[in-house]
């Protein structure tokens, strides 16, 4: 399948009642506030309402939100500090939320000015000339965000701005504002600037921002434009990016009025949140073949065979989740001429069987310690195991299964596997005695279907494997064969 083009993203419409000219915003008794007191004002009113003040943001209610939320309300430009993975881009977008939902500004400025406070000598001007009948225009505050990630060829005149030789040579002088085509930075003026991964970006331009951060005005080519632009500006970095390849400066990270340290999901609970939330599932995945991938991100998180200098991103659990769903989707398309026995197609329910798929697929998304070249694929096949036999003990400890262990005696076998279907899986098992109060704890027992059954039994089979009280082989044509004990 192709990927889906996104679409065109729809800029709002204004509300028809909104000031159109600056008498009327005066009369509607609006106040000129900074961006800073823009969202001290507004975090304190969600504060106070009990309204949700970042939502989508999962696992750091108790930690990193009350720094963020401190920074924001002493008005402090912050640096997030993380590895990767750990949804520090994602938590500065969240804040442009806590702007304003329209703001006033001058029309075609690109410095986004209010027209109770204009910035360039031009603005003026038109402001002084227009007084009270002055054009008002409103901004949302979706197009209030701006970001930049941060790599090495990245420019002065990309964050900041350069000289435009064609307005010089239509006349203007190197003094006048007109004369500079600004950057991202000043562009994002009235709003929220961010740069991602910032000691990627090279130490001289580093230096760039430090007036922004400190004096609040810009240079460009030598000569200093007095405009003292409102906004917050939000870093982010990666630990291991100190020493592999470049630091933040230290001028630079004084300016920054917090530091914040960001972290992984700190018990598994929120892991399995913030795949739930995420995670873009194109078939059935039930609750413990998630847990089983939440608990694998986590060992393979924790494991002294990978760099924890690096980390595992979220987005490996995610990932993982997506791609069961993906061989739950393909198994259910190759099945589609078998019907069930209720002579419908075979659904798609991820087993969690098809979670071995993801050893292969998703190793290029964790850095192994140097010694263990040539045994990724290994040792991530060891976590998952360690991560499936964890989930059993925690769901079916203590519940008797000798009516599974039974089905096996004798020298008798059970077949399963990617392109094994559900109705086949079941017609081999038949009635099991226990069968019921597995569904139960597996949260499967309120009338489930015969391919959630299936996913049920498969994780049976597998855990008495894992705990080893059956015996298990993989045939040549990938089938999984459970018979006989261990």
């Amino acid at each position: 399948m192709g990927r889906v083009t996104a679409p065109t993203p729809v800029i709002p419409v204004p509300p028809a009642d909104l000031p159109g000219t600056l008498g009327a915003l005066r009369a509607a008794g609006h106040q000129y506030r900074t961006v800073k007191q823009e969202l001290r004002d507004n975090l304190l009113a969600r504060m106070r309402s009990g309204e949700a003040r970042f939502p989508g943001i999962v696992g750091y209610d108790d930690s990193v939100l009350p720094e963020v939320e401190r920074a924001l309300l002493a008005g402090h430009d912050m640096v997030l500090l993380g590895e990767r993975g750990q949804g520090k881009t994602r938590l500065i977008r969240a804040l442009g939320a806590l702007l304003d939902e329209w703001t006033p500004v001058i029309p075609g400025s690109v410095l986004n000015e209010h027209p109770m406070h204009p910035l360039t000598p031009a603005s003026r001007a038109q402001v002084a000339e227009a007084g009270d009948d002055q054009p008002v225009g409103w901004l949302h505050r979706s197009m209030r965000y701006g970001e930049k990630l941060a790599t090495p060829d990245t420019s002065v005149g990309d964050l900041i701005g350069d000289v435009d030789p064609i307005r010089i040579a239509q006349g203007r002088t190197l003094g006048d504002p007109e004369t500079i085509h600004f950057g991202l930075v000043p562009r994002t003026n009235r709003g929220i600037f961010a740069v991602n991964e910032l000691p990627d970006l090279a130490e001289r331009i580093q230096v760039a921002l430090l007036n922004v951060l400190e004096e609040r005005d810009i240079q460009v080519r030598g000569y200093q434009l007095r405009l003292p632009l409102d906004l917050l500006l939000v870093a982010s970095a990666n630990p291991e990016d100190y020493t592999n390849r470049g630091r933040i400066i230290t001028p630079l990270k004084d300016r920054f009025g917090a530091e914040i340290r960001t972290h992984y999901p700190v018990d598994l609970a929120l892991e399995l949140d913030l795949i739930r939330q995420e995670a873009d599932l194109v078939a059935a995945v039930p609750e413990h073949v998630l847990e089983v991938l939440a608990r694998f991100a986590r060992a393979v998180r924790e494991s002294p065979s990978v760099d924890p200098r690096s980390g595992v991103s979220a987005r490996f659990a995610i990932a993982a989740a997506e791609t069961v769903a993906g061989a739950a989707l393909r198994r259910a398309g190759l099945l589609a001429a078998t019907t069930t026995p209720e002579g419908r197609p075979e659904a798609a329910v991820a087993r969690v069987g098809d979670a071995v798929s993801v050893t292969s697929t998703l190793r290029g998304k964790v850095e192994f310690e140097s010694g263990e070249e040539g045994r990724e694929i290994e040792i991530l096949a060891h976590l998952l195991r360690t991560a499936t036999a964890e989930t059993f003990r925690a769901h079916l400890a203590g519940l008797d299964l000798s009516g599974f262990t039974a089905l096996v005696e004798d020298g008798a076998a059970i077949e399963t596997g990617e392109l094994v279907s559900a109705s086949e899986l079941l017609r081999q098992v038949g009635t099991v005695p226990g069968l019921a109060k597995v569904l139960d704890r597996l949260g499967l027992g309120d009338a489930p279907t015969p391919e959630e059954a299936a996913a049920a039994v498969e994780f049976v089979l597998e855990g008495l494997h894992l705990t080893r009280r059956l015996g298990k082989d993989v045939t040549d044509s990938g089938r999984t064969v459970y018979g006989g004990r261990g």
